[in-house]
């Protein structure tokens, strides 16, 4: 085992944990004043039960030995990671644990992902109820399909099957673009459809209350993403550098082009397009880091920041109620990263393939598409199923006197921005005037 991957891993898994706070911050600078705490609690939330379910059977679906043709590990194999503190267990050149820690962060924030899409309008423990069984049913099980490599030995020979994506597809997924980004954005729209609509949506402007707290947060994410991306690699080697450099000019681009969408379609360019633009294209380089150039990555940058920045929009056309745009923006994200490998990819970068447009022919372009449309489909139906369920047994969505009050108050008894402390202002007049005017401000945020 190698001390300095070990370090660059471990230091990459802390990233990708600061990721879900940060997607806190984003998701909950961008609902209503009074629905921000819940907003970030389903972020937390998720982080609870998603790291809770990940030591007793997550690990082991995903990674365990394969007992479904490519499609499922065995779920209780590696049951409360035992077997795995052994001090001589490795995966590659970094320990086990250290693996098994990294690849726990992934879980987590792709649950979280998902909560965006229903923000305002479902109910909290419901949602841990669904984040729980869809981590093991979907996240688990896709993880296994695009991340679990067959094991060899020293002679070739597959020893150890992993997933059928990775392994009998050969699609390339560096980082994610598929088991994360279209696996929660498939899920976001089908759980945006179970639980319908915001009271008052289309119709009312619900706008972001906070825009210094949804800058904050891409900031966390853009920052906690070169774990994600580089901290893939599993050593601090060349890979890991590319993949850094990719990371940055991708996000680049894909910010500058929503900007100018924004400019020529609406006549300005605003702050909330620039922190969208970054994720867009945090989104589209996570599946192509490491299988394009940085010219690659800079045309995949400007692609996919122009159609999500289109995207967002397609809710009002077809009715949807993507609250925060996880559909926009991760699953059109994903789609257009992922299936851009397929154009891009260089034989030049490190994964060593050529696409279309290097001479590669359409080979790579087919499996991008069957991998992706794969994972698109299982997540939406198993999502809708799921949360079909639970609306017609528990109840998922809120009712609507509690939807009216702020889903923070009536989910949580809390409200994050409390004005009670003017009222000790000197003097009635002073008083009166100061506490009348958080009042209004509160107020108008609400509406």
């Amino acid at each position: 085992m190698d001390t300095g991957d070990t370090a660059w891993v471990l230091a990459s898994a802390a990233l990708v944990l600061l990721m879900t706070p940060g997607l806190a911050f984003f998701y909950g600078g961008m609902v209503r004043s009074k629905g921000v705490l819940n907003m970030m609690m389903m972020s937390l939330g998720a982080m609870g039960v998603v790291g809770v379910l990940w030591v007793l059977v997550g690990y082991s679906t995903a990674f365990g030995a394969d007992v479904g043709g490519g499609l499922l590990g065995k779920p209780f194999e590696f049951f409360g990671l035992a077997g795995l503190l052994d001090p001589e267990s490795a995966f590659g050149t970094i320990p086990t644990t250290v693996f098994v820690s990294f690849q726990a962060m992934f879980a987590i924030i792709t649950v979280a992902l998902i909560s965006g899409a229903i923000a305002d309008r479902a109910r909290f423990g419901p949602w841990l109820l669904f984040a729980g069984i869809w981590a093991l049913v979907v996240y688990f099980p896709v993880a296994h399909w695009v991340f679990d490599f067959d094991g060899k030995d020293a002679d070739g020979n597959v020893v150890d099957p992993g997933g059928w994506i990775a392994n009998d597809l050969a699609a390339i997924d560096f980082a994610g673009g598929t088991a994360v980004h279209i696996n929660a954005g498939a899920a976001a729209l089908a759980l945006a459809l179970v639980l319908g609509k915001r009271a008052g949506w289309p119709k009312d402007r619900m706008k972001p209350h906070s825009l210094p707290l949804v800058v904050l947060g891409a900031g966390l994410l853009w920052f906690g993403w070169y774990g994600f991306n580089a901290g893939s690699a599993l050593g601090a080697n060349a890979t890991a550098g590319v993949t850094f450099i990719n990371t940055t000019v991708a996000t680049c681009a894909a910010m500058l082009a929503w900007l100018l969408v924004e400019r020529i379609r609406d006549g300005h360019a605003t702050t909330l397009g620039a922190a969208s633009g970054v994720v867009a294209g945090l989104v589209a380089i996570t599946p192509a880091c490491s299988s394009v150039t940085p010219l690659g990555a800079i045309a995949i940058g400007v692609v996919t920041g122009a159609l999500c920045a289109l995207a967002v929009s397609l809710k009002y056309r077809f009715g949807y109620d993507d609250s925060l745009d996880v559909v926009g923006v991760h699953l059109v994200g994903g789609l257009s990263g992922t299936l851009l490998i397929g154009f891009f990819a260089s034989a030049e970068a490190p994964a060593g393939v050529d696409g279309l447009f290097y001479g590669g022919g359409v080979d790579q372009l087919w499996r991008q598409a069957v991998g992706a449309v794969a994972v698109l489909a299982y997540s939406f139906v198993l999502s809708f199923a799921i949360g079909f369920a639970i609306k017609k047994t528990i109840g998922f969505r809120l009712g609507a006197e509690a939807e009216s009050v702020g889903i923070d108050e009536s989910e949580h008894a809390e409200t994050a921005y409390d004005f009670g402390g003017f009222s000790g202002a000197r003097g009635s007049s002073s008083k009166g005037s100061v506490a009348d005017g958080a009042s209004a401000v509160l107020e108008g945020s609400k509406s």
